[in-house]
């Protein structure tokens, strides 16, 4: 091929059946968003801003029920509250454990941030050892799937009383999770241990599938409104499903005992999160696509890309292997400058909080730090990947990557 683009003809004609798929599960997941948003009555009165308290916020308690209908759950926290994911996760852990307990990560170690919040790095106060929760881990198999045998014998101890389960791979190379392998770990987990509430990290996963995963046994499933379920529009904010006991104690972290959610204004008012919600299976598709078309164009490029580019998908992430760190900074750098905001500036790897590595972070979004726009990161340690999400349209995903992979060769 004499240039870029014209291998990207190659790659978008190979990618047409994978499209086609994709388009398949985001018609099933707007026609359940859709029946949900007509059976609650959603009406333009409940887009109206609230103050104060909150209390009695009509468009806020709507939104929740529509939330827990789509996802499967018997109740859900939507709240402009939550500052990002790992807070909503928090809360959702914090719900089911209690000093003396033991929290099971299922999937290898959590996401940089969580383990933060667990007290594994950082010694942050108020992290879960501080509070005597204990902790322990099951490892991945070699090929980077769940160990199911030695999920089940670790959640059979009676002082574990929660099991995390990551669905997304996070900056790690194992393969997201699928929604009927979230429900193999539930089952074994319920199997040798009842009381014990499986809760979904489930970010960057949301509308991948035509199920959640509390609708395959999981107590409390978590994320940000700024990724997947925000579907581009949500200005920030997080959410809480599952178990409705569990989802009210999460409210009590959010807030205070006593008060849980029936607190909580929405200043923004929630047109936003409703509109957001509308939009988010097609806003996932469009970023799904985004992905699929970058392992096309960098496996025939060489790089060692994953998933693989007609591979089943989980999560919204596309992890390039660079091998060296200049790489990976100039990739990223092509993000940035094909972005609708900031495309002037550069990004060069820093100390971000709740990271123990450097990490560069490319992302030219109207809200800021959603990865449910064109964006790419990635730590400074080897092998030196970056992890692409995001794509509210298709086309503008494609163009940021044909610019990244041009500035990368040339």
């Amino acid at each position: 091929m004499d240039s870029i683009y014209e291998l990207s003809i190659k790659a978008e004609a190979d990618c047409a059946t994978v499209f086609k798929r994709i388009d398949g599960v985001a018609e099933k997941n707007t026609e359940k968003v859709l029946r949900a948003f007509q059976k609650h009555r959603v009406s333009a009165p409940m887009f109206a801003g609230t103050t104060g308290y909150g209390y009695d916020d009509q468009g806020r308690d709507t939104l929740e029920h529509i939330w827990a209908d789509v996802f499967g759950a018997e109740k859900a926290l939507v709240r402009q509250n939550f500052v990002n994911g790992t807070h909503a996760i928090a809360a959702a852990l914090f719900a089911a454990l209690r000093p003396g307990d033991t929290l099971l990560a299922a999937t290898g170690a959590p996401y940089d941030t969580l383990q933060s919040v667990i007290g594994i790095t950082g010694g942050y106060p108020g992290n879960m050892r501080q509070y005597g929760i204990n902790y322990a881990q099951v490892e991945l198999l070699p090929d980077g799937t769940p160990d199911i045998e030695a999920i089940q014998r670790a959640a059979a101890k009676p002082a574990v009383k929660a099991v995390e389960v990551q669905r997304s791979s996070g900056y790690a190379t194992r393969p997201a999770l699928s929604v009927e392998m979230i429900g193999k770990i539930c089952d074994a987990v319920h199997a040798v241990n009842p009381k014990a509430a499986v809760v979904v990290d489930n970010c960057y996963g949301e509308f991948t599938d035509v199920r959640e995963p509390c609708q395959v046994g999981a107590d409390l499933c978590a994320g940000s409104l700024i990724k997947n379920p925000g579907g581009g529009l949500a200005p920030t904010g997080g959410y809480v499903a599952g178990r409705s006991g569990l989802v009210d104690a999460a409210a009590m972290r959010l807030t205070v005992p006593g008060i849980g959610g029936e607190c909580g204004c929405s200043p923004y008012g929630s047109r936003l999160f409703y509109q957001g919600l509308f939009m988010a299976p097609h806003v996932t598709a469009q970023a799904l696509k985004t992905a699929v078309f970058a392992a096309r164009m960098t496996e025939l490029l060489g790089f060692s890309s994953r998933p693989a580019f007609d591979a089943p998908r989980s999560d919204i992430i596309q992890s390039i292997d660079f091998g060296k760190p200049e790489l990976l900074i100039k990739f990223c750098k092509g993000i940035q400058s094909a972005s609708p905001v900031d495309a002037y500036v550069t990004p060069e790897p820093w100390d971000m909080p709740g990271y123990e590595d450097k990490v560069i972070m490319a992302a030219g979004t109207f809200v800021q730090g959603a990865s449910i726009e064109l964006s790419c990161d990635g730590p400074m340690r080897e092998p030196y990947t970056a992890y692409m999400q995001g794509g509210i349209t298709y086309e503008s995903g494609k163009l940021g990557v044909l610019s990244a992979l041009e500035g990368l060769i040339n």
